[in-house]
């Protein structure tokens, strides 16, 4: 399996965070736009995620060539607040006009199995993503790949994975899995909160943990906040 290759970038404060997070996705969709007439974008769960679709909300895009996928979901109700669609929708997408045919959700309150493969099958045929926004949990995890679970890093690992067991509730979820992640033009990790400075520690040292079982063929892009990576430690522009 080939190795990753980081890009670390660092932020001076929250509303820094915000603003170069939200240029690298309108940046990319503008690209994605001119090139071929529409933008795949990968959304995250989570509280740092939230922030940036709220920023969004105030953003001049084409809007009508989005199209959107989320990279994990848990098995709850359809309206329960705990879903990463039903957060985007309240943070984002219910205030801009993206074709509700071109928001795709995973079908949760399916069951973990069925709800895995029906989304695998919706993504059939899909080339690359051209962006895919992930998270980082305290314990490595991103998505819903969590340590100790299968990743599915290897190439012929099914688009989407069921998650029966989670190690934090809810126990049943859909996650996309680490190959398919990484079938992307480009990656950019949302980091911040000083709780990830362990997990942060562990992959700056080549610990195998589950986002680094993301590796696109242009390497990811890491956006961390100043708590976490301080500015003599940062490389912007370098590959670690």
């Amino acid at each position: 399996m080939a190795t990753q290759t980081c890009r670390w970038h660092y932020a001076s404060d929250d509303g820094a965070f915000l603003r170069q997070a939200a240029a690298v996705v309108l940046a990319t969709a503008e690209s994605a736009i001119r090139e071929r007439g529409r933008f795949h974008l990968v959304l995250a769960g989570g509280n740092t995620p939230r922030r940036l679709y709220e920023a969004l909300r105030a953003a001049q895009a084409d809007w009508t060539a989005w199209h959107l996928y989320f990279g994990d979901e848990r098995c709850v109700p359809e309206d329960d607040p705990e879903r990463n669609s039903r957060m985007a929708f309240d943070a984002w997408l219910s205030h801009v006009p993206v074709p509700p045919a071109q928001i795709h959700v995973i079908q949760g309150e399916l069951g973990a199995r069925a709800a895995a493969a029906a989304y695998a099958a919706s993504l059939r045929g899909l080339g690359d993503f051209d962006l895919v926004l992930l998270g980082l949990g305290e314990d490595g995890h991103t998505a819903s790949l969590f340590p100790g679970h299968d990743w599915g890093a290897s190439a012929d690992s099914a688009d989407a994975l069921p998650v029966v067991d989670a190690p934090k509730p809810p126990p049943e979820r859909v996650t996309l899995s680490a190959a398919r992640l990484s079938r992307a033009g480009k990656v950019l990790f949302l980091v911040s909160g000083a709780a990830k400075r362990r997990a942060l520690a562990d992959w700056r040292s080549g610990r195998a943990i589950p986002a680094a079982a993301i590796r696109p063929p242009a390497g990811v892009d890491m956006l961390v906040s100043a708590e976490l990576l301080a500015p003599a430690a940062a490389n912007p522009n370098g590959a670690q």
